[in-house]
């Protein structure tokens, strides 16, 4: 799959203050990009892992991690489906 580069720059001493080297401060970056845009509803969870650079299951282990719920559907969504039944 072709892959678009994106470049920025971030304040001395970020990486050592995480003791994270470039590579893994950028996975963790596009995680954290994921999983934020996955809790928005902005992407289905296969669309985030993608964009996280992991299968969907490791995925739904990075939301645990993050403290975020794999269920997209709020509390009150569960609530009328139930009532529904």
């Amino acid at each position: 799959m072709p892959m678009t580069k994106v470049v920025f720059q971030v304040p001395e001493g970020v990486l050592s203050s995480l003791r994270y080297d470039p590579e893994r401060f950028g996975h963790e970056l596009r995680l954290a990009a994921a999983v934020k845009w996955y809790e928005n509803g902005m992407d289905s969870q296969g669309r985030a892992a993608e964009i996280g650079g992991v299968s969907r299951a490791e995925f739904i282990d990075v939301l645990g991690r993050f403290k975020v719920t794999p269920f997209q559907a709020n509390a009150d969504e569960l609530i009328a489906e139930a009532s529904h039944e």
